[in-house]
């Protein structure tokens, strides 16, 4: 249908409609939730004038394609310039601000729609809770969730995500069951999905088990898919059942796509099942070879095992087929500017001080015991190449900016694109009790909330 509307666009460019702002509006409307997010914006700038709703549906674009950082920037120009915000804005930069984990502007958004007035649909409600979860304060997330005069299941899947992110398996199941007494929304596919993945972080297997056996025999209309399936994998192998789980694999009604192989590779590199991490490394590479992040696991598992050659092997592989590794980045939010760390990064203004303050951290949590992980390393070089290789971890230099830009009052959040290194949790896990600091670290999968030395995932990740 989209090709149609782009032929309609060339018709209206000929028409004398070219210039209505709800003909414009209405076309950045089916660009933005096309994806086309370039041909989005210069229909917006080509607008002779901007109303509430182009204006909401440019910001929304940007945040339903994870351009957060861009929703973030233009909310703001158009806020300066004048823009008039409802609901539906108000949600969908919400939406930027979660992906953000921006925890100091989703708070302002909070308090400027309660003075604003704005009806407070359930609509934003559950972008606060999403927004409140997703910036690691699950307290203001409940309070929203609590009182609510309706709850959607909507309502009921986003504070259930919140503690499954969070780890907190024993929350997630009391919330589903209260959910199940109250009998007023009914649990739908992603309900059943998020906890089963919430009993999977929170290490609670076998109430997760029972919790599947219950849903795959209770005919409730709703059908379990392969994602479910790969919930049972994941909650198996991250109890470090590898075997088991690859016979459900075996057993299960579907053919098992990367993301399950990838969930029992990921299994095997924590908990040191090469035989097992063979199979499923190599059933990748069949189903997602341009998968970069299969590769990096792979090579972790080979890594950890001294195999260098098989190391190499899958690095010329990675070269012939031009796959690229997604680089890691950190951020940390401070003085309304979110601050970007990549790997051994030197482009910060205040790198001179960042470097600096993460060898005194490290000297400092070297004297209380910590021990650098050097298998976190996937080069073959010495053991002092590698503790420097570490010491430039993206996440240690958002957590060293942050140790010295954020008072000691205020905990530090930082957020990871990618999933953290054992090293990095470790190393975190010391500057909180040594410094007595309150850290958050958001990574790819999960929350960790870290308080004098104490991980709320319980090192279960």
């Amino acid at each position: 249908m989209f090709e149609y509307g782009r032929q309609i666009h060339a018709l209206i460019v000929k028409s004398p409609f070219g210039s209505n702002i709800y003909v414009g509006s209405s076309l950045l409307d089916l660009y933005a939730k096309a994806g086309k997010i370039i041909e989005a914006q210069s229909v917006f700038e080509s607008l002779p004038e901007r109303d509430i709703v182009s204006c909401t549906a440019i910001i929304s674009g940007y945040a339903q394609l994870g351009l957060d950082k861009d929703a973030l920037e233009l909310f703001r120009k158009l806020h300066r310039e004048g823009m008039v915000s409802n609901y539906i804005t108000y949600a969908s930069l919400l939406t930027a601000l979660s992906g953000l984990a921006a925890f100091e502007y989703g708070r302002q958004v909070h308090t400027h729609v309660l003075r604003s007035k704005q009806p407070f649909y359930i609509v934003l409600q559950n972008s606060l809770i999403d927004m409140y979860s997703k910036c690691g304060n699950l307290t203001y997330a409940r309070r929203i969730f609590d009182n609510m005069p309706q709850r959607t299941v909507i309502s009921w899947n986003a504070m259930l995500m919140g503690y499954t992110k969070h780890g907190n398996g024993k929350a997630v199941v009391d919330l589903y069951n209260m959910m199940k007494e109250e009998n007023k929304v009914n649990p739908d596919s992603t309900t059943l999905l998020t906890v089963l993945s919430g009993c999977s972080h929170g290490g609670i297997e076998n109430i997760g088990l029972e919790l599947f056996d219950e849903m795959a025999n209770v005919n409730d209309g709703i059908d379990l898919g392969i994602e479910h399936y790969g919930c049972v994998v994941d909650l198996l192998g991250r109890a470090g059942k590898v075997e088991r789980a690859l016979q459900f694999i075996k057993n299960m009604p579907f053919e098992p796509n990367g993301a399950i192989w990838g969930s029992l590779l990921g299994a095997c590199r924590a908990h040191m099942n090469v035989a097992v991490g063979k199979i499923a490394g190599a059933r990748l590479l069949e189903t997602e070879p341009e998968n970069s992040g299969n590769y990096v696991i792979l090579c972790n598992l080979y890594a950890s095992e001294g195999n260098w050659d098989e190391v190499r092997k899958l690095r010329d592989l990675m070269k012939e087929k031009a796959v690229m590794k997604e680089p890691g980045k950190s951020w940390i939010e401070f003085g309304h500017t979110l601050h970007t760390f990549y790997a051994t990064d030197r482009s910060h203004p205040r790198k001179e001080e960042v470097f600096m303050k993460v060898r005194e951290l490290s000297e400092r949590v070297k004297a209380a015991g910590y021990i650098p992980d050097l298998s976190s390393v996937l080069y073959d070089v010495d053991e002092e190449q590698k503790e420097k290789v570490l010491l430039g971890h993206s996440e240690k230099l958002a957590l060293a900016f942050g140790m010295i830009s954020i008072c000691e009052a205020k905990p530090i959040r930082i957020m990871k694109n990618l999933r953290i290194c054992v090293d990095c949790h470790n190393f975190a896990k010391f500057v909180s009790r040594v410094y007595n600091r309150e850290i958050f670290i958001r990574d790819k999968s999960r929350f960790h909330h870290i308080v004098s030395g104490m991980c709320s995932c319980g090192d279960y990740w």
